[in-house]
């Protein structure tokens, strides 16, 4: 849905509803709705398996269009790098963010780092890949936002061709939004204990999980 289409969906519903929506701001809503594109981790891990299939098709078809994973262990970190590969390279295109579980166990456990990945709790990775994505939408919002302020310079100033040319950034906007791969380890457990936690981060937001099929020390 177009930036203008949110703004006449949200203009349809005000005047549906009268009274005290006459108030709102349908450009305000559809602003804070393009700022808050994903709703929940499930709906990320979705985008982000469609992406993966995607370049997986490209580079069986193609092995120069490898992805690149960059390792990380905190939502600001995953943030930062994304910011600054979308700036530098202008896309996030086959760039991913990988959990790797010897770093998770050194740098994310509550008692410390730990010698083995299987000694960090099993909920460490699921918690790390909401944050991490909670840190990316942020990124979407912040520089979203500077887009909008400057569709309401270019209107101020009477820039329509400007404007135009804002609206249409908005509309093809890149999110930061990449596919994590994340480290499951042996599963923390037998086969149920090894579906549950899969499932756990797959609601967080992964769209790939590395499994190991061995007996832990």
């Amino acid at each position: 849905m177009s930036y203008q289409d949110h703004i006449i969906q949200m203009s349809q519903l005000i005047e549906s509803k009268k009274g005290p929506w006459t108030g709102i701001d349908a450009e305000s809503v559809a602003r804070m709705r393009l700022q808050n594109r994903f709703k929940t981790g499930l709906e990320i891990a979705r985008y982000t398996a469609d992406i993966m299939r995607k370049d997986m098709d490209a580079y069986d078809a193609d092995s120069s269009k490898y992805t690149q994973s960059l390792g990380c262990w905190h939502g600001f970190i995953g943030q930062q790098k994304l910011i600054s590969i979308k700036k530098h390279f202008g896309t996030t295109d086959r760039r991913y963010l990988y959990l790797s579980g010897w770093m998770v166990a050194a740098l994310r456990s509550e008692f410390g780092p730990l010698p083995d990945q299987s000694m960090h709790e099993k909920t460490s990775v699921p918690a790390l890949i909401e944050e991490l994505y909670t840190f990316l939408r942020q990124a979407d919002a912040r520089e979203l936002g500077g887009m909008f302020r400057e569709i309401d310079a270019a209107r101020e100033a009477g820039d329509k061709a400007k404007d135009a040319k804002l609206l249409e950034a908005v509309d093809n906007y890149q999110t930061h939004v990449v596919p994590v791969i994340a480290d499951i380890d042996a599963g923390f457990g037998n086969a149920e204990a090894t579906y549950l936690l899969a499932k756990k981060m797959i609601e967080a937001g992964a769209c790939a999980l590395q499994i190991e099929n061995q007996v832990s020390d």
